[in-house]
């Protein structure tokens, strides 16, 4: 492997820029074709949480695909998948349902993690994920 395809690129969508500037922080890191993808919240672009669990989880999972197509890649491509649940136990058939309409098949290793809290007090879901682009072609 060449260094060029080792150079590091950091991938911050259109719309993520004051995230960047404010704090400090990518929203997904590329070395090759692995990209680490930064925690996604289910936030809109007012920045306001969405309605319960759902709501929440699909905004978060249309953020990871939107961070994933600037790097190069699909949710087809995850490998895995870490979520942190502040309700891991009373919401987590609502979140598996929303999980399953982004991920129907070919599933993502993927480890739940019960917290007390996240960055806002409003959110209840927090995704992160690791993809390995074009690995999911078929």
């Amino acid at each position: 492997m060449s260094s060029e395809s080792l150079r590091r690129q950091s991938i911050n969508p259109p719309g993520t820029e004051k995230m960047y500037d404010r704090l400090h922080f990518s929203q997904a890191t590329r070395v090759g074709d692995t990209i680490w993808v930064s925690g996604q919240v289910g936030i809109d672009a007012t920045m306001t949480a969405g309605k319960g669990m759902e709501a929440q989880a699909r905004l978060a999972f249309q953020a990871l695909q939107s961070v994933l197509e600037a790097a190069g890649a699909s949710l087809a491509d995850v490998v895995e998948l870490t979520t942190f649940h502040t309700d891991l136990r009373g919401e987590m058939r609502a979140f598996a349902r929303v999980k399953d309409e982004f991920f129907p098949d070919r599933y993502p290793s993927w480890t739940a993690v019960g917290v007390t809290q996240l960055a806002l007090p409003e959110l209840s879901v927090e995704i992160r994920a690791v993809a390995v682009a074009g690995c999911g072609k078929a």
